[in-house]
Parts: structure tokens; C-alpha cells; sequence
């Protein structure tokens, strides 16, 4: 994570708040300017601190940090941008985890592509007492997705977000295939 950078100045060097006496002093200038140079990471840090909780400004380690105290659904080995979105919709996801939407979104900020959701329906309501019960008696959700170069990585990766934003009375089933490709003219 965080540690000393070469060269960085102090934003508020130790040595000009010393007492008259030890300013002239070389020793203690050279004393002071090593712990200047050990809490000038701290102080840029301190300095920055609202920057660090903004995913779009943090540095990637930290946003990386950040994503698992946020609870985004990350694996390490997304691109920046989309490790800096999911680290930026958990807090909306949390709200929306266990919908259609939530999980959709949730799949496409960790793939970077639009899932096809299948359910059993059931969310619905009817006038008439007695009336029919809508979508079919035993719950399924099918999650397919379409990917550029799918791997088997890929499939396990996604039947692991599937499991952690589908309801949780929801059997499921997913599969990812090769996204068609169009012709270049």
C-alpha cells in the first residue's frame, strides 16, 4: 500500500518550527530532515484524505482496498475503469441486491457486457381474489451472457456473482458463449 516516495517534500517541514537555537544547527537539521522524509507520505495523504474515498480520484491499491470494504464484487483482475465503477455503484447495488436490475447491473459492471436474465416470474398482483398466480409454480433464474472471448474462468466467475446478488430462495443455472461477431467491411 502507502510508503515513502523518493524526493517528496514535507508540506510542513519539521526543521522552520525548530526553536532559533537549532536552526543554525547541522545535525539537527539533518536529524529532523530524515523524519521529514518519513512523515511527508502521511502528511500527502492527510493532505489528500477526501480524494482517497472517491473512486474516480484514489489510487488504484487503494481503490482496490476500498472495493472490499465497500463490498463490490471485484476479483483483482478487472481493468482500472471498471474496478473504479463497481467500487462506485456498491452502495446503489446493496439497495438492489436480490432484483432483476441489481443483478444485471451487477454483471455487467464485473463483465463490461449486458446479461440476458431468465425467471419464473411471480412478482404480481391481481384484483380478484383467487385470481391465477402469474409465471410457473417451481422458481429458476437463467443467467446467459455473451462475452468476446469467453474462458472457463469466465463461467465460474459468474455463477459466483449470480449466487452472491440472485435472491436467495433462487436456484439458478448459468452459461457463457462466444458473442457473435459482424463482419468488418
Amino acid at each position: 500500500m502507502r510508503g515513502s516516495v523518493d524526493g517528496l517534500g514535507s508540506s510542513a517541514p519539521i526543521g522552520a518550527m525548530l526553536p532559533a537555537v537549532f536552526a543554525e544547527d547541522d545535525l539537527a537539521q539533518r536529524f529532523v530532515g530524515g523524519l521529514d522524509e518519513v512523515l511527508a507520505p502521511i502528511l500527502n495523504v492527510l493532505d489528500c484524505l477526501p480524494a482517497y474515498f472517491d473512486p474516480a480520484l484514489a489510487p488504484v491499491d487503494f481503490t482496490r482496498w476500498l472495493a472490499g470494504w465497500v463490498g463490490a464484487e471485484t476479483d483483482g483482475s478487472e481493468p482500472e475503469p471498471r474496478l473504479r465503477a463497481a467500487v462506485a455503484a456498491a452502495a446503489y447495488l446493496h439497495r438492489v441486491r436480490g432484483t432483476r436490475r441489481g443483478l444485471a447491473e451487477t454483471v455487467r459492471l464485473a463483465f463490461g457486457a449486458e446479461p440476458e436474465i431468465t425467471e419464473s416470474g411471480g412478482a404480481d398482483w391481481s384484483a380478484r381474489p383467487l385470481g391465477r398466480f402469474p409465471g410457473v409454480p417451481r422458481p429458476s433464474l437463467h443467467v446467459a451472457l455473451r462475452l468476446p472471448d469467453p474462458t472457463p474462468a469466465d463461467e465460474h466467475r459468474l455463477s459466483a456473482l449470480v449466487a452472491a446478488a440472485r435472491p436467495a430462495h433462487m436456484p439458478f443455472t448459468v452459461k457463457v458463449t462466444p458473442a457473435e461477431r459482424t463482419p468488418q467491411t
